[in-house]
């Protein structure tokens, strides 16, 4: 089985000026991606971001550590034909360290449905989310552009077509429960699968519905943010905080705790394991522009997915060095993935 984690190079989903990794410094990234190699167990990794030299740096680190990687550029807020040409680059990137190592794996996008322009109501991610939760508005949507997951499944095999004349190794999406993907189009079925309150009793049987397509079905993103509550809130977990305010704050009271994280991620583990998918993916190693605050109210880390947490100021000692803490769910994971070493990349 693949134990793997998400590692993200600098992701763009709140405008072009906001990035969620501003500082990319290889020498840190160098070492986070050896931790995660050797103190986390990880034989995987999940490296997202826009930019395709931070891509391929990391993603070339990681194969040299013996990770198997899981390339996977994101150009948030693109039109379809602006994502098309940006995934032939990046295909291109990816086919080079395909040469050099087979142990690669090409993810066309992630929760389009949400990320790229087009396919529903919206100029912003968080517009296009919006569409989501209010059933009129996507009522409005399809009577205006028509179904979405008919849209997505053309839009997909044209990026398949495009992605496979420079790239020649296995493909996968990486999909939201709410899209009914084509998966004729991919060697891999990849899900970005969260539970949380509204489907906590349905998630295994929905679970097994991706298997009927015969196909390995891989888990590329899961996890929960570190507060009470969380892990009823699952991929939405993220969305107390109040941007509105200056420095940015949580909206109301919360109460930190690590256990919430590290008990949910190691069930979903156990959930995974038991159904037999080949491999999962915990979001996020860490989230830099989501900093621990003594100060419960500024503590941004609690709305964060990362397994680490970070300082905006920090004096003493870190964590062999790094700018960072492990947190909690980081030490269980590690316990967790340690205990199956047999297999590098199986």
């Amino acid at each position: 089985m693949r134990k793997g984690v998400n590692y993200d190079v600098g992701t763009f989903t709140r405008g072009k000026e906001s990035s969620s990794r501003d500082k990319f410094e290889p020498d840190i990234v160098q070492r986070e991606l050896e931790i995660i190699k050797s103190d986390l167990h990880c034989n995987a990794i999940r490296i997202s971001g826009q930019d395709i030299a931070r891509l391929t740096m990391a993603a070339e680190s990681a194969l040299e550590l013996g990770l198997e990687v899981w390339f996977s550029p994101s150009f948030v807020d693109a039109n379809e034909q602006e994502t098309l040409s940006y995934l032939a680059e990046c295909a291109k990137a990816a086919e080079q360290l395909r040469v050099q190592s087979p142990h690669i794996v090409f993810v066309i996008g992630c929760e389009l449905t949400f990320f790229m322009k087009g396919l529903v109501e919206g100029n912003t991610t968080f517009d296009r989310i919006n569409t989501f939760m209010k059933p009129w508005r996507l009522l409005k949507s399809t009577l205006l552009k028509g179904s979405f997951n008919k849209r997505l499944n053309c839009f997909l095999s044209q990026a398949t077509t495009v992605v496979r004349a420079h790239f020649h190794g296995q493909l996968t999406y990486a999909s939201g429960p709410w899209e009914d993907v084509n998966w004729d189009l991919f060697e891999i079925v990849g899900i970005d699968y969260y539970r949380e309150a509204m489907n906590k009793n349905s998630y295994r049987k929905k679970l097994r519905t991706y298997f009927k397509h015969g196909k390995p079905v891989v888990i590329l993103e899961f996890g929960c943010c570190t507060y009470r509550g969380a892990e009823d809130k699952g991929g939405y977990g993220w969305a107390i905080v109040d941007r509105s305010q200056k420095p940015y704050q949580l909206k109301g009271e919360f109460v930190r705790d690590e256990s919430v994280q590290a008990n949910y991620v190691i069930e979903l583990l156990d959930i995974f394991k038991g159904e037999n998918v080949q491999g999962a993916f915990v979001f996020t190693f860490v989230s830099p522009t989501y900093p621990y605050h003594e100060n419960s109210l500024y503590d941004l880390d609690m709305a964060s997915y990362s397994l680490v947490k970070t300082y905006v100021n920090r004096n003493g000692t870190t964590y062999k060095d790094m700018p960072w803490e492990p947190k909690q769910c980081f030490m269980a994971l590690a316990e967790y993935y340690a205990k199956n070493e047999e297999g590098k990349r199986n």
